[in-house]
């Protein structure tokens, strides 16, 4: 760790030249809709043709009302006025891989609905649109005047109980749903009404050699080559309002359908995306960089490249294996290449150094205007740091292993409270529905388990965990490794895999069938829950607490780091860290140059798919379809200069979360969708470059031919609204069905 003394020998600049001019560029920011009126000069400047109201109104038809969080974690929008959604194949990909199996592999097969009849059910996945964002910044503010906040945890429970008056207010008599979000740090508040539909079905998937083609190999990285997409349909009850899955639900009645150009896009035409970016940390300090820099995504890395060398060769090895794990890979390494690229991307912006600046010049200018208190703020916030990163360590490589790692670590915490607590579910009578549940969930579980990877994996971080973690922080279990089995790692976990019942379907069946008494009996001697347990305990006990009081410190630290900032620039319209609330970005269609004599054209067509073709290869194998279809030049509408575009990059700020988030041209029109980033643009969490960080999108046109010609799928190109451009510029509005 480098030394976090804020060294007076740094270069201070002038206050607002350094603290401020960072994040001044037009193409940083993830502004929140209510906020697009104060930048709406900007807006129309950079190419925007309609209107800050025709993005985001609460009085009639808006762009917002077309686009929709998917599922927790992914963007998607309404693009027919028959509730057919577009979002990307691996925001997907976990309900295609769900509904494949050998004799119906869809992920390798692709799927295409014939008709409403043919789509497929989807347990669990939603579809939220936002209904209103309403700024209570100053409720909130007003109502902790009068209260004891001398701790975060007392702050947040107090937040907690003046937002539930103000979210119970907000609903009454709806069907909507609402809570409240902090930005910056709890600087300021939102209100979020939301409303969420239930039964949403799978419409169409191209199979993985088309969405993703490429693979790991390509994931982050341009040119790229792929139609990231899936199509998914919402449906509602007879009134058109959220009701759960049922044959009698119809397709949903949208308040707004995006339009889709089939134009395209030039080099250097403006584009903006509006989606459901997951988190950023535009904000943090120099020392949370240096343990990002240094501790975390180096030992993250680690990890997943360890899980990574046993499931990879697994899945080649077996068709089986690979449809059981092609959603768990695709998670692990996703982030494991970003990682790789955000480590690199800080180190080439010298972000630690340029935060350090920022910092002195922080605390020179709250010298000069004589605020000791935000001078004190950054002393305590080096030391809290200090004491932190062990903690940090410790739950970073708590949550690698036990939630990225092997499985039967977290199956067996399913079994907790039947284990522990089973005299009291007794005494309930509640102890037969548990039994039931993970009854129920075993074929689920086993479906996509394999226990020689689950072991494979186990060896592989297990060593890397036990170096990382402090000693003191270790699991109490992991001293028989040095015991009993003389620093044998492997033979350890061989040894717990053979003995435990929980590897093994009929097996755990048996015991879950058999007395209460003998169930505990034997799952208290299981070494894998045994394991499990001890993992979490020392986590629980050890980690987590301290974690958490000197997590609250610093966020408490930081939100008076942040207001401090606001307050010296107040002229400055300051965007908040993503949180997974509804954000629109703007920028241009535009390629880049991240390294020297390297050059990113901003666009890529379908030959340079078919010039990536290896026959057979797993990651670039093409289907036959695809191959007739651009040796005979048959594109239909979708060609363009004797090919077909495929993706292209601009410079919009993106993050996880907007994956799936459409990319929009200054009339509102459909003309990408978003799925990546570039690797070279992969610290942009942290610090956003405009000359590097570029988002890729797969072109709208590349989706439809994927449909239309290669899928023959023409009854879901008719659903939707293919525009050219015309003179004026408009948004089409559907009936409001409520």
């Amino acid at each position: 760790m480098r030394s976090n003394n804020i060294h007076r020998s740094l270069r201070v600049f002038s206050f607002t030249a350094a603290l401020f001019s960072v994040g001044a560029f037009a193409h940083e920011g993830m502004w929140v809709p209510t906020l697009l009126k104060s930048i709406k000069s900007d807006l129309q400047s950079a190419g925007l043709q309609i209107s800050a109201e025709d993005l985001y109104s609460i009085n009639h038809s808006s762009i917002k009302d077309a686009i929709v969080l998917f599922g927790s974690g992914c963007t998607a929008e309404v693009i027919s006025g028959q509730g057919l959604i577009l979002t990307n194949h691996h925001c997907g990909f976990s309900a295609i891989q769900e509904q494949s199996s050998l004799e119906h592999d869809h992920l390798k097969n692709g799927f295409w609905a014939a008709d409403g009849k043919s789509e497929l059910k989807n347990a669990g996945l939603t579809a939220t649109f936002v209904i209103r964002m309403e700024d209570v910044t100053a409720q909130i503010l007003a109502g902790l005047v009068d209260r004891e906040v001398s701790t975060e945890a007392q702050r947040r429970l107090h937040v907690a109980e003046i937002a539930l008056g103000i979210t119970n207010e907000a609903v009454v008599g709806t069907h909507y749903q609402a809570v409240v979000r902090p930005f910056n740090y709890g600087n300021s508040y939102f209100l979020i009404i939301t409303e969420t539909f239930r039964d949403v079905r799978l419409v169409g998937a191209p199979p993985s050699s088309i969405g993703k083609f490429g693979g790991d190999t390509d994931n982050w990285m341009w040119p790229r080559h792929n139609a990231d997409f899936s199509l998914f349909r919402i449906y509602a009850g007879p009134d058109n309002l959220p009701a759960e899955p049922s044959d009698a639900n119809v397709p949903f009645a949208p308040r707004h359908v995006l339009p889709i150009s089939m134009s395209g896009v030039q080099e250097g035409d403006f584009a903006m995306i509006y989606g459901f970016p997951g988190s950023t940390q535009r904000y943090i300090s120099s020392y949370a960089v240096d343990y990002v820099m240094n501790v975390s995504d180096p030992l993250r890395i680690k990890m997943r490249e360890a899980s990574l060398s046993v499931i990879d060769a697994a899945m080649r090895s077996s068709d089986r294996i690979r449809i059981q794990y092609a959603d768990k890979q695709s998670s692990i390494s996703n982030a494991y290449k970003k990682w790789i690229g955000e480590l690199r991307g800080l180190r080439e912006l010298h972000t630690w150094e340029k935060k350090r600046m920022e910092e002195a010049a922080f605390v020179d200018e709250a010298h000069k205007r004589n605020r000791t208190d935000l001078v004190d703020h950054m002393t305590a916030l080096e030391g809290d740091h200090k004491s932190y990163v062990r903690y940090a360590t410790a739950r970073d490589l708590f949550v690698e292993m036990v939630y990225y790692g092997p499985e039967i670590l977290r199956f067996a915490d399913g079994y907790r409270e039947l284990i522990e607590e089973g005299d009291r579910l007794l005494r309930e009578g509640k102890r037969q529905d548990v039994v039931k549940a993970r009854r129920d969930a075993l074929i689920g579980y086993f479906k996509d388990y394999d226990v020689e990877v689950d072991k494979g994996v186990f060896k592989a971080l297990l060593p890397i965990y036990r170096a990382g973690v402090p000693a003191s922080l270790q699991p109490a279990i992991f001293t028989g490794i040095d015991t009993k089995f003389k620093g044998d790692a492997n033979a350890w976990v061989d040894d717990l895999y053979a003995r435990s019942v929980l590897v093994d379907q009929k097996k755990l069946e048996t015991v879950l069938n058999a007395s209460p008494k003998k169930f505990t009996r034997v799952m208290q001697k299981d070494p894998a829950f045994l394991a499990s347990r001890s993992l979490y305990d020392s986590f629980l006990q050890q980690v987590r607490p301290e974690h958490a009081r000197l997590g609250d410190r610093i966020e408490a630290t930081m939100r008076a780091y942040v207001k401090g900032r606001m307050d010296m620039d107040p002229d400055r319209t300051w965007w908040p860290d993503a949180n997974s609330t509804l954000r629109l970005s703007y920028g241009r269609v535009e390629g880049s140059e991240p390294r020297d004599a390297v050059v990113y054209e901003p666009f890529s067509t379908l030959d340079g798919v078919v010039q990536k073709y290896i026959p057979s290869d797993v990651e670039f194998d093409l289907p036959a379809r695809l191959l007739e279809l651009h040796a005979a030049k048959d594109y239909g509408d979708y060609a363009v200069n004797g090919t077909v575009p495929v993706c292209f990059t601009s410079s919009l700020h993106t993050t996880g979360g907007n994956s799936g988030s459409p990319v929009l041209n200054g009339r509102g029109e459909l003309i990408g969708l978003n799925f990546d980033r570039t690797w070279e643009s992969t610290m942009s969490d942290i610090q956003f470059d405009p000359e590097k960080c570029r988002n890729i999108c797969v072109d709208a046109r590349y989706v439809l031919f994927i449909i239309d010609k290669f899928a023959g799928a023409k009854h879901l190109i008719a659903e939707m609204q293919l525009v050219k451009h015309t003179d004026a510029p408009h948004l089409i509005e559907l009936p409001i069905h409520r």
